[in-house]
């Protein structure tokens, strides 16, 4: 009998494991049938039956911003879709909850990018993230008073603005209960604002957020992060040990930083060794995981979300060598987690990106953060799989706004409308397309 060499048994071995698993794979897409509609249109589909959009990425952005821009001026002299999180497709609001750092916060991070990556010849966005700014400043803060004073409030009730009171999962434990993480991201959205417009109001709240975190920052482990994730703003009570979205509080520290605040250089540096050694290198069981709560909605403390690991992922990638060596690795260590966690697949190549443990479904946000992420990744080297995973996700997300320009916040095929949750319609979602069309430029074409 003749005998083959190991390493050839163990490459025909390889070989048909491979086989093996297209044919599975072709099979699992063959059990999905094409869709004929998504969302509010007719599905369109390449000769392969892969998802294509039902417009240009570019000209549904610009029937969306449109929409919103016809948007009716409200209490107090704000656009609805700023104090109010839930609107209709008329674009009336039909709860008194809102979630100004995250509807706010991502708003001004999309405005700004759209405005430049259209050349800045629309003034409007640029105009509308500022004024995004003031409502978020000037309306929606904690008093001047106790530990995290004059700090942006994570929820509100839009019935008394200027804000007073809770809303949301916060409200449960009390009416100045604020959440550490969304203070970053309003902080990081107002050092963008000072650095386009050179208001220095605007760099003067960066600022102010950034030394309550850090004179509020504790010393982070495996049980717990730096910061809890909900604080009563006046007493320091807090909930919840585990906190996952650190990573606006290091952009915010970052940028502050560059502009030569060095008294942010001791706490940047504590938190990040957190990050890396701690949060990114955790299990990924709910009992261990450091990717836990981010929606302002959601208690439970073992909550795993995809929000907060995408975005870690978009700022290592963002950030590459000069943020650590090893930073390809841990963005596609964020990916996967997410993908492993959260991935829903598709008809048409497409897969969507679950929200979180506790609500799986695609909502708007965190779905097209796949698609932006993906498409950074791709373009730093990640491969061929993450354009892919990208393009036809961003394809899958088009279907969701509507001929008019008015959004949906849930991209699913069974259950979604006109409206809803204003940042999963429109806020955080804006920056998504804008980072994957200037990652990929031929998606511009697509």
């Amino acid at each position: 009998m003749q005998k083959y060499p190991r390493k050839w048994i163990a490459g025909f071995a390889v070989m048909i494991i491979s086989l093996i698993a297209a044919v599975l794979m072709l099979t699992n897409c063959a059990k999905q049938p094409l869709l004929k509609k998504i969302g509010f249109h007719t599905a369109v589909y390449d000769k392969e039956g892969l998802l294509l959009p039902w417009i240009n990425w570019e000209e549904a952005l610009k029937k969306e911003m449109n929409w919103y821009y016809k948007a009716p001026i409200g209490k107090p002299g704000y656009p609805v879709y700023f104090y109010a999180t839930f609107i209709d497709s008329v674009y009336k609001p039909y709860k008194t909850d809102l979630i100004p750092c995250t509807q706010l916060g991502m708003g001004i991070i999309s405005y700004l990018k759209y405005w430049e990556y259209f050349g800045k010849s629309d003034s409007l966005p640029l105009k509308y993230a500022e004024q995004m700014g003031l409502f978020l400043a000037n309306l929606a803060s904690t008093p001047n008073e106790g530990i995290f004073s004059n700090f942006p409030r994570s929820t509100g009730n839009h019935e008394q603005i200027p804000l007073t009171r809770s809303s949301q999962g916060d409200a449960k434990y009390g009416e100045q209960v604020i959440e550490p993480d969304k203070g970053g991201i309003a902080g990081y959205a107002f050092l963008q604002l000072y650095k386009k417009t050179g208001n220095l109001f605007f760099g003067e709240r960066a600022l102010d957020i950034a030394r309550v975190l850090a004179e509020n920052m504790r010393s982070g482990s495996r049980s717990r992060a730096p910061w809890p994730f909900r604080v009563d703003a006046l007493t320091g009570k807090h909930w919840g040990e585990r906190n996952g979205n650190m990573v606006y509080i290091l952009r915010l520290w970052d940028g502050l930083i560059e502009m030569g605040s060095e008294e942010f250089v001791a706490p940047r540096a504590k938190l990040w060794y957190w990050v890396r050694e701690i949060q990114i290198k955790a299990p990924e069981s709910r009992a261990k995981s450091q990717w836990i709560q981010f929606f302002e909605d959601m208690t439970e403390e073992n909550n795993r979300n995809s929000w907060a690991p995408l975005e870690m992922a978009r700022y290592l990638i963002e950030q590459k060598e000069k943020l650590d060596h090893d930073w390809k690795n841990m963005a596609q260590k964020c990916i996967g987690f997410t993908l492993n966690h959260f991935a829903i697949k598709m008809p048409g190549g497409v897969t969507l990106m679950g929200e979180q443990d506790s609500d799986p479904r695609p909502w708007g946000g965190a779905c097209s953060k796949l698609g932006g992420v993906a498409a950074l990744f791709y373009a730093s080297g990640g491969g061929e799989k993450y354009k892919e995973i990208a393009l036809r996700n961003l394809n899958w997300v088009t279907y969701f706004i509507d001929s008019d320009g008015g959004p949906a916040a849930l991209c699913d095929v069974k259950d979604w409308r006109k409206g809803s949750w204003q940042e999963d319609c429109h806020t955080d979602v804006v920056h998504n397309f804008i980072d994957a069309l200037n990652a990929v430029p031929e998606f511009r074409t697509k």
